[in-house]
């Protein structure tokens, strides 16, 4: 059983995690994100979403370190990358430490089954997890972009529940991943979503955008103040009890992100919402 709390969610072992973080990849991509990763701490998001694949694990390390914050303060989450020949998945996580300049990250995530789950070997991989975290080196795994179907042949066997899996999440790809969710509730296990801005950041134009500035206009009455339709696909995704990875690299995108419209996001009704869902 999974619970939300003002700030954070609490996941399968006891650890809790904050519902929102600030991911390195997409926009951030290969690039230097430590001034990112800086303003990001800075703002108060302490969650910190990273992977091998974003060639960018040592940047958000220096932007850790810049922001001076201490280790206990923040939630740093790594992925397994899709290929690493001639190294072991413990091999491939010491190198993530190395380059992010910690002892421990508190989530590491398998970010893509399809290279082990051709082979045959999703249920190795997992197993590999599962050492990794019993020797103190993260202190959660989870999956990433994993179907119901590999769930069930991880979960076949294996120690240790996924703490986590992260998918693609929002309205226009709801009914597609509405099972998955359904699945991860039943079994223990946290959504956490990325591309949850895709209607207003790559898909405008669409069936939704309608549906969003009606919540929005009704929602800045309501409250006499300000909300943005990122702030509702923020909502959206929270009723659907997924934690928000959201990836900017526009200064001005981060105040949407200051502790007042987080506030902001958890204080909305529930009531007040009904996003048709595709």
């Amino acid at each position: 059983m999974t619970k939300t709390t003002t700030h954070t969610i609490t996941l399968n072992n006891g650890v809790r995690i904050p519902w929102l973080a600030f991911g390195t990849g997409t926009a951030l991509y290969g690039r230097n994100a430590a001034e990112f990763v800086r303003v990001a701490i800075e703002n108060g998001i302490t969650h910190l979403d990273g992977a091998q694949a974003y060639a960018n694990e040592d940047t958000l390390g220096a932007g850790i370190k810049a922001s001076g914050k201490s280790r206990s303060e923040l939630f740093i989450v790594t992925k397994l990358k899709s290929s690493f020949p001639g190294k072991t998945i413990k091999q491939t996580l010491e190198e993530s430490l190395n380059k992010l300049g910690v002892d421990y990250v508190d989530l590491f995530l398998i970010h893509d089954p399809t290279p082990a789950r051709k082979e045959g070997k999703l249920k190795e991989w997992w197993k590999a997890m599962e050492a990794v975290q019993k020797e103190g080196l993260v202190k959660s795994i989870g999956v990433s972009n994993f179907t119901v179907q590999d769930l069930k042949e991880v979960l076949d066997g294996a120690e240790i529940v996924p703490a986590v899996n992260q998918i693609e999440l929002h309205p226009y790809v709801w009914k597609a991943a509405e099972p998955i969710v359904n699945f991860n509730k039943q079994h223990g296990i946290v959504t956490a979503s990325y591309g949850g801005q895709t209607p207003v950041a790559r898909v405008q134009g669409g069936p939704i955008d309608e549906v969003l500035e009606r919540i929005r206009e009704r929602l800045e009455k309501t409250r006499g103040q300000p909300v943005t339709s990122g702030q509702v696909l923020s909502k959206w995704l929270l009723q659907k009890g997924a934690i928000v990875v959201t990836t900017t690299s526009k200064s001005e995108r981060y105040m949407t992100l200051r502790k007042q419209e987080r506030n902001c996001i958890r204080g909305f009704s529930c009531s007040m919402f009904s996003v048709n869902e595709r």
